[in-house]
């Protein structure tokens, strides 16, 4: 990931706590249950947006790209079936 990818990421990542410090003011403030869930319901969509694109970056540089140097520093070499498998434990722990 370059380094203006890894901004963009830090800063959704700032709005997204933004908002779970919004969701803990709105606790202590005693607000309307359905107001804090809804705040909730965007803080999850967020988080799962964000959860795309890195499934997307891992995709390209690192499963697709595996072997040509664009993969991340810390990346194991594996072969295409653990590749495969990697992916499928991904998917399964971010769509529980």
């Amino acid at each position: 990931m370059d380094t203006e990818q890894r901004q963009q990421y830090l800063m959704r990542l700032n709005r997204i706590a933004g908002q779970v410090n919004g969701i803990q003011k709105m606790v202590q403030e005693d607000r309307y249950c359905v107001d804090i869930l809804t705040q909730i319901a965007a803080v999850r969509s967020a988080l799962d947006a964000l959860g795309v694109e890195l499934l997307v970056q891992h995709l390209q540089s690192c499963v697709i790209g595996h072997g040509t140097g664009t993969e991340h520093p810390c990346a194991t070499p594996m072969t295409a079936q653990e590749l495969v498998q990697e992916v499928r434990t991904v998917l399964h722990r971010f769509l529980k």
